[in-house]
């Protein structure tokens, strides 16, 4: 009995130690990387009234917080340059210590979003990834990127932490890295030279509205926010609710220091009315940016591939897509990824395109240009500008052709329409002007449409067009009518 006794006796002091030690979110842990440069937040917990010094191995300054009524803390501490020297930081609070090694100094960037942004490099069954031999292969010579995968999870109320571990890349664990974002920061890591650590917070499925705030789904949406709203949806369903995802998935995340955010979403949005879609994906953009509080951080996102959805001809997902590139031109500080080439002609079917690499390779561009000064790198796509009716052909213009067009002949994906409003595919050519120079102007004609009015351009849900600017980045799906 006495043996026993002291067992238990051993166990409560252990216990009562281990309650005392200073706690930290999953997220803040070994493996992390932080943002170079910068006064990077830590943060967790320790008894009320506590106070935390926090000890780096790269500067002999020490940080300190006193924990509030609830336990908890935070410090912000300056970060040194990027580089792949390994540091540690030791946190303590009196009454034990905790050491987190292995960490590095470098670019950290969010990847948002529903399944397309979580598709891992392994893929989804019968939804392979692109290339995903030849990257467990070539894995080691990334050495500088690790990732985190912050677990999809419903909460009704914002959650503080999430079960999460970072992990650097290597053949091991590629497998569970998201593809898209595996594949910007391979790009970024070579350009830059530095480590890139990414944090997936995402969920497939997902709405817009699903990682908006209970606060502004109120103000600015009808849409439930109390739990009885959840009878509403079928169960199977419920990831399409308002703010589940953003509480339990994004708000354990929102104290972590970061450059920008990257976000492919959109297809759980198909058939919005309006602008409904723009307007709320912008007041998202401005919730994150308040939630982080760092500034006008970029935000950079994929526009959504081709996809059946309710017929191959139909536009529903086109007006998606409009809604997204109107989205873009309303955010401030962002930029958005042409996606209407990336998908094979036997895809119409397939929600999750296995073409990967080079949508993280143009989120990439976007951020080595827009964020990083990368000026020489073209980052933008074709867009359309103006159109002049011109007897029975259209000249339409376009932006961003940075240097002329990729083809001067079998332009595919265009058609015209006159007063009866029915579209017909129609030839389009190079526009040159009187002395021999190309104007960015692109001559279109059909013969089926003697006096065109409107013009269309991969405007139906599967309709993959062939039409680049000089450095292969395509031509935006747009439509010049409103019918």
């Amino acid at each position: 009995m006495k043996t026993r006794a002291l067992f238990l006796a051993v166990v409560a002091i252990l216990c009562l130690g281990m309650q005392a030690k200073v706690r930290l979110p999953h997220i803040i842990g070994d493996n992390m990387i932080l943002q170079q440069d910068t006064d990077a937040r830590l943060w967790g917990w320790a008894k009320a009234g506590k106070t935390v010094n926090v000890s780096v191995s790269w500067s002999d300054a020490t940080y300190s917080a006193k924990a509030d009524k609830d336990g908890k803390w935070l410090v912000k501490v300056h970060t040194p340059k990027a580089s792949y020297t390994p540091l540690s930081v030791t946190f303590d609070d009196g009454d034990g210590t905790v050491t987190l090694n292995n960490i590095l100094s470098g670019e950290v960037w969010v990847c948002a979003g529903q399944s397309n942004m979580e598709m891992p490099m392994k893929g989804f069954p019968n939804c392979p990834v692109e290339g995903y031999n030849e990257e467990i292969v070539n894995a080691r010579q990334y050495h500088g990127i690790h990732y985190v995968f912050v677990p999809s999870i419903m909460r009704m109320e914002p959650q503080e932490d999430a079960q999460c571990e970072w992990k650097e890349v290597g053949p091991e664990t590629i497998s569970d890295a998201s593809a898209t974002g595996y594949f910007f920061a391979q790009v970024v890591n070579r350009a830059l030279d530095i480590p890139v650590g990414l944090i997936q917070a995402n969920k497939g499925g997902s709405r817009v509205e699903s990682w908006l705030t209970k606060e502004n789904l109120e103000k600015y949406t009808d849409e439930p926010t109390d739990s009885a709203g959840i009878v509403a949806f079928k169960p199977q369903y419920d990831f399409l609710r308002g703010m589940l995802w953003g509480n339990g998935t994004f708000n354990p995340i929102l104290n972590y220091t970061v450059k920008g955010i990257l976000f492919y979403q959109g297809c759980s949005n198909i058939g919005d009315p309006g602008d409904q879609y723009s307007t709320r994906l912008k007041l998202l953009v401005e919730q994150w940016r308040e939630q982080f509080g760092l500034g006008e951080i970029p935000f950079y996102f994929t526009e959504i591939a081709p996809y059946f959805y309710d017929d191959i001809n139909g536009d529903v997902g086109a007006r998606l897509r409009e809604q997204q590139y109107k989205a873009s031109q309303i955010i401030p500080n962002c930029g958005l990824v042409c996606t209407n080439d990336l998908a094979y002609p036997y895809e119409t079917r397939q929600i999750h395109p296995a073409q990967k690499k080079p949508v993280g390779q143009r989120l990439a561009y976007l951020a080595l240009n827009k964020t990083y000064g990368m000026e020489t790198l073209g980052c933008m796509s074709l867009s359309y500008r103006d159109m002049k009716v011109n007897g029975d052909h259209i000249i339409i213009h376009v932006d961003n052709a940075i240097g002329g067009i990729n083809r001067m002949e079998d332009i595919q994906g265009f058609e015209v329409a006159g007063e009866d409003h029915v579209f017909h595919p129609a030839t389009a050519t190079q526009f040159w002007q009187p002395g021999g120079y190309w104007n960015e102007g692109i001559r279109i004609s059909s013969s089926e449409v003697p006096h065109p009015v409107a013009v269309r351009y991969c405007f139906r849900n599967f309709q993959v067009g062939n039409l680049k600017n000089a450095v292969g980045l395509p031509l935006f799906p747009f439509r010049t009518d409103n019918w």
